[in-house]
């Protein structure tokens, strides 16, 4: 995947992204389309029936926290 690559994520995507930060997600609190587009993207995968964040996923969620922050600023 190129790192250059920007994802417009809608905001139940990144709301769910920064969900499976945590070690053990609280599945029923996730939007399970949002899961689904997720892991379309390569940026969730499914592991044991329970969502969690690839490699991709952390990459984009630290270039995107920045970007969010200058918008919410």
């Amino acid at each position: 995947m190129d790192a250059d690559i920007d994802y417009d994520l809608t905001p139940d995507q990144w709301e769910t992204l920064k969900a499976l930060r945590a070690t053990m997600p609280e599945c029923r609190a996730l939007s399970r389309s949002a899961v689904a587009q997720l892991v379309a993207l390569d940026l969730a995968a499914m592991r044991g029936g329970l969502p969690v964040m690839t490699a991709s996923g952390r990459k984009v969620l630290v270039r995107g926290s920045c970007r969010l922050l200058d918008v919410a600023a």
